[in-house]
Order: C-alpha cells, then sequence, then structure tokens
C-alpha cells in the first residue's frame, strides 16, 4: 500500500508549499538543482522573488473559486475506498491461485494488488475526478479470471454501482462506481510467481515475456511515476500542472481521443518546463509555459529524458527509423520504455487550434503578470458556438447504458479520422471538433431525426448516416427504449472562400461510417439497434438544440443596461449584416438525395431544421 500513502500526502499538500524557498529537489533546501533534469541544462536557476509568491497565491485562490481541491475528509475517502479496493483484489487473487491448485500456504504469499496511476498517482486530480487503477497480479492469473470471476466479485459488492466491463478495447479495462468514487480499473499479469511489495514498477525487466495489452496497461503507471522523479520540485509541478490542466480544459484543448492533448501529455509538458526552470514557483512556471510552447519548433519532440531501447522486443518512437513517427506533428514522448508518442491523434485542424490558444494563452498571461488583469481570465475559455458559422453534429443513441459505454468510445476514438477526411476537402480550411461532448433530450433529439420541410429555394442541410435497419426500424426502437442513452458530439467548419460554395460531404460521412462499423465489427460489437446520425447544421439552429446553461457554448451575459433607441438601432443593422454576410448555399451532402443517397444499410435521409 504504499502508492496509495504516497498520494494520500502529496494530494493534501496545498499550491502554498511551492512559494517556499525550497526551489530545487524534493527534499532539500538548497537554491540549485542538485542533479541535472532533462535532455538539455536549465534556462534559468533563478528562484521566487516577492511578486512570484504573491502571483502565485493569487494562482492558488483562483482555483478554489473553481471548487478545484477536495477536503480533507474527500481526500481520506479515496484513501479508504483504495484500502478496501486493495484487499479485494488480493482476497480476489488468493481465491483464484486456490482454483488453480495453488497450495493455501503459497496463495497466501503471491502478492498482487492495486496500484494507481494517471492525475490521482500525479497528486493533481480536481474535487469528483476519477481514479485510474491497474490490478498487478502473479503469472497464474490471467486476464480472462480478471473480466471473469474478478467482475463476479465487484458485483457483490454493496459499494459496487454503475459497473461496466470493456474488454475488446485497445485497453482492456472495467468501469465502475465504488462507494461514490469512479474508478476505471486495468490488469496486468507479471512473468513472476510472486509480486513483491517492493516492486519498482519501472524495471524494464518487468517487461519482458509481456502481451502488448499487459504493457500498454503498465504504460500508465511506469510513465506517471518517471514524471514524478523527473522533475525537480514536486510540489511546483503539481502546482503549475493544476493551473494548466484547468486551462486546457476550459479552452476546449482537453481529450487526446479527439486530437488534442491528454493528461499525460500536459503532464509532460509541464514537467519539461519544470526541467528548464528548476527554481521557479507556479506563477512564473505557467508565465514559462506558455512563453516556451508558444515558440515551440513543432514537430520537434518534448522529451523529459533521452530515449533508451533496451531491446526487449517492442517498438519505441523514433522518427529517423519510423515513416509513420515523421508524420507526427506535435510529438510528446513518454519517458518510459517503450517510449511512445502520447499526441499522435493531432491532426492539422487540432494542431492549429492548440497553437493558437498557446498564443492566446501568453498574451494572457502577460498581462497577469503586469497587473493589467486577473487569473480568472486565463481560465475563460471562447464560445465554442460563436467561433464558426456551420457545423456537423454526431448522434448517437444506444438501447442502454452497456450499449453505449461500448458504443460512445469507439465513435470518439473514430470521429479524429472524419477530421482528418474533412481537412482533406480543398473547400474546407479548419474543422474542429468540440471537446465537450453533450447529452441531448428525447424531445430534441427525435426532433433532429424528423425530415425538414423544404421550403423555397432552401438547399438541403443534412447528412444523415443511421447504424439500424430500415425494414425493422430499430431506429425508432431505440429512440423509444425506456432506458435508451444518447450523446451528441459537434464539430465546427471554417470554409475558404465560402461564397457560392457546393460543397459535397458524402465521401467523407460514408468514409466515417464505414470505418466506424468495421472497427465494431472487429470487435464483435453488436448493431442492433445503435443509431449513428452525421449531419449538417447552421450556428443559428444549432443555438436552438443545445442544452440549455451550457457554459461552454454561450458567452458571458453582460449586465442589462437601458439601450437608447439609436442602440437599438444599430443593434438591429449589426444583426441583419451578420446574417446577410452568411452564404446562402455553402453545404450540400448528396446523402439527402434520394436518388444520390449511399447504399449501406446504415444510411437514413433525415433532414434537420431545429427553428
Amino acid at each position: 500500500m504504499s502508492t496509495l500513502v504516497t498520494v494520500r500526502q502529496t494530494t493534501t499538500t496545498t499550491m502554498k508549499s511551492s512559494t517556499s524557498n525550497n526551489p530545487s529537489g524534493n527534499d532539500n533546501n538548497s537554491p540549485t538543482p542538485v542533479r541535472s533534469y532533462g535532455i538539455t541544462p536549465p534556462v534559468s536557476v533563478k528562484g521566487p522573488d516577492p511578486s512570484d509568491c504573491t502571483a502565485t497565491d493569487s494562482l492558488e485562490e483562483t482555483l478554489r473559486s473553481y471548487n478545484y481541491f477536495e477536503s480533507d475528509a474527500e481526500l481520506s475517502h479515496r484513501v479508504e475506498v483504495m484500502a478496501k479496493l486493495d484487499a479485494l483484489v488480493r482476497k480476489w487473487i488468493r481465491n483464484v491461485s486456490i482454483a488453480k491448485n495453488v497450495p493455501a500456504e503459497i496463495a497466501d504469499t503471491v502478492g498482487g494488488g492495486v496500484h494507481t496511476f494517471g492525475s490521482y498517482r500525479l497528486g493533481v486530480h480536481s474535487k469528483g475526478g476519477d481514479i485510474d487503477t491497474l490490478v498487478i497480479a502473479p503469472r497464474h492469473i490471467d486476464r480472462t479470471d480478471f473480466f471473469t470471476t474478478f467482475v463476479e466479485c465487484l458485483r457483490s459488492q454493496p459499494e459496487v454501482r454503475d459497473l461496466h466491463a470493456v474488454e475488446g478495447a485497445f485497453v482492456p479495462v472495467i468501469k465502475l462506481v465504488y462507494d461514490g468514487i469512479e474508478l476505471d480499473m486495468l490488469f496486468a499479469r507479471l512473468a513472476l510467481p510472486s509480486i513483491p511489495s517492493t516492486l519498482d514498477l519501472k524495471d524494464d525487466q518487468l517487461l519482458l515475456n509481456l502481451d502488448h495489452s499487459c504493457v500498454r496497461s503498465l504504460n500508465g503507471c511506469r510513465v506517471a511515476d518517471e514524471i514524478l522523479d523527473l522533475v525537480p520540485n514536486r510540489e511546483t509541478f503539481r502546482a503549475t500542472l493544476r493551473a494548466i490542466k484547468l486551462w486546457a480544459k476550459k479552452s476546449g484543448l482537453y481529450n487526446n481521443a479527439l486530437g488534442f492533448f491528454g493528461g499525460v501529455a500536459w503532464a509532460m509538458l509541464v514537467a519539461r518546463i519544470c526541467q528548464l526552470y528548476p527554481n521557479a514557483i507556479a506563477a512564473t512556471l505557467v508565465h514559462k509555459f506558455f512563453y516556451v510552447y508558444n515558440k515551440w519548433n513543432w514537430p520537434t519532440p518534448v522529451l523529459l529524458k533521452e530515449i533508451n531501447d533496451p531491446q526487449h522486443g517492442f517498438t519505441v518512437w523514433d522518427s529517423r527509423l519510423n515513416s509513420f513517427d515523421r508524420r507526427h506533428l506535435m510529438p510528446i514522448i513518454t519517458p518510459a520504455y517503450p517510449q511512445q508518442n502520447s499526441t499522435h491523434n493531432v491532426s492539422r485542424s487540432t494542431q492549429r487550434i492548440i497553437i493558437e490558444e498557446f498564443q492566446r494563452g501568453l498574451d494572457t498571461v502577460n498581462r497577469i503578470m503586469s497587473g493589467k488583469s486577473e487569473w480568472k481570465e486565463l481560465f475563460t475559455g471562447r464560445p465554442f458556438i460563436d467561433r464558426y458559422k456551420h457545423f456537423i453534429i454526431l448522434l448517437l443513441s444506444a438501447p442502454d447504458q452497456d450499449r453505449y459505454v461500448e458504443w460512445s468510445g469507439l465513435v470518439e476514438s473514430k470521429i479524429r479520422l472524419l477530421i482528418v477526411n474533412l481537412e482533406r476537402n480543398p473547400y474546407i480550411d479548419l474543422a474542429h471538433v468540440n471537446s465537450e461532448k453533450y447529452t441531448p433530450d428525447e424531445v430534441v433529439f427525435k426532433r433532429l431525426q424528423q425530415p425538414a420541410e423544404t421550403n423555397g429555394n432552401q438547399s438541403p442541410e443534412s447528412s444523415s448516416t443511421n447504424n439500424s435497419k430500415p425494414s425493422n426500424d430499430s431506429s425508432s426502437n431505440s429512440n423509444n427504449t425506456p432506458n435508451a442513452v444518447r450523446s451528441m458530439w459537434i464539430v465546427g467548419l471554417q470554409f475558404r472562400n465560402a461564397n457560392n460554395v457546393h460543397l459535397n460531404l458524402t465521401d467523407e460521412i460514408r468514409a466515417f461510417v464505414d470505418v466506424v462499423d468495421q472497427a465494431a465489427a472487429n470487435s464483435n460489437k453488436s448493431r442492433d439497434s445503435i443509431n449513428l446520425d452525421a449531419r449538417y447544421i447552421r450556428r443559428r439552429e444549432l443555438s436552438n438544440i443545445l442544452p440549455k446553461g451550457s457554459q461552454s457554448t454561450q458567452s458571458p451575459r453582460p449586465e442589462k443596461t437601458k439601450l437608447t433607441d439609436e442602440k437599438c438601432e444599430n443593434l438591429k443593422r449589426a444583426k441583419l449584416d451578420s446574417t446577410s454576410s452568411e452564404p446562402d448555399s455553402t453545404l450540400e451532402s448528396d446523402i439527402n438525395s434520394p436518388s444520390k443517397r449511399p447504399k449501406l444499410d446504415t444510411i437514413d435521409e433525415s433532414n434537420n431544421d431545429a427553428k
């Protein structure tokens, strides 16, 4: 349980500890680093001055205003849950061992247990966040045991609810809620007869004779431990990472599956800044974060340590040898063997968006550090709906929560391929998928699936792909299921020379559906009663179907003021100008034409007019 104890100790420390003059190392008061960190010497070893400490205190207060930190009671509850889960895993390993004819006296000593990784292991999880966990077992316990007898063991626990086993995922996982705490549980079987309590997961020798699934599962813990060992001061690292994570989420940049950066990528970016400025504290490091990455020469990789390949049979990232690695746009390389690019999903559009947000963040922090603004401005994202005039919405409906968990992850993992296909269209300048997933209510979902009335010169404005077979009307059955679960993703489109463009997206939509269908078939996922729709919609229509009160799609409301007649007239004129500037016919898909509809049983024609 050493991992759990360590997490408990680190998560109870607030950002204020980073303002003390313990700028280097984790346990000493020397003003200079006790050892070299990273692949280059530091840029500066300057320590904090009073203004840096004041700015850091202000940053912490701002984060607290977002209800970012858990109370001591909540932190203690997490530790208790992890202790109970660890005991449950050890008991399960013992029972399975005896069932496999291991003598009881040996079964008592084979070890195993639960390790944590991700935000919780790094000590930067937010209030109410989930915990990423890894079950380590000796060699006679296999993955089949994990997804059968262990799942049964979990189901028998009164504290467990919302249990979903996703065995066919790229990294197989069990999702559950244990006594109010959300958990993702991975599994790794080591090639050892027993698991010692002093086991160091960073040891590369542990990967010998392991399958790829176990190596991928172990990677989370190995990377988290390496990151913590590669930063000069863990507390300043945590303080800075909390701020950057909140900024990334508010800016819509926190989603690896959709082509942005995931939690481990943001952690490595912050860790590299800590290496370059080992004696700086949180406010300064946030400033340097935006300064450095705004000037970063992508695709130069971000590395926390030199890549070392011990030749254990696993491929490591190397742009010199691997042509696929050379195509990566913003590589951020994990420090643990086998080193991989954590941002291989980044596309041309998401790269452009991330770089623009780095610039916007730098401008904001410059104002903050000069006293012209406050930290809350950094955490105010731009409303997604205001960025674009044209959108594609993706709608998923599943008959129950279990099916939804399976299909939601599958669909989300393939949206980035739709983005790449849209980028190849010569008329599309940018395709931007919103990192936030929405839950449309039943009324909105049904309205989106109703054919719109055509009037006058109105051009077709929707594309639809439906994973149901018309012959048995499974779309209707799924939509009317009492326990149906629905999701909606939104893709903003920016056109090149949009006036008088006739744009056909049939091929892009068809390719997306084909990829999802093929992935579902490869993983033996049933398509019965699963609906997947994709359609075009304009901003004025989109604003009517988004959930009310959605913070990411609404600009802050200004205080009401009394308008003069002149101001009213100016507002009306501005509204008419903005409406007339929108092209009359900018997007059309032949999917809407019955005569040209793709011959797929997953295609269903419908139109959307939400007004």
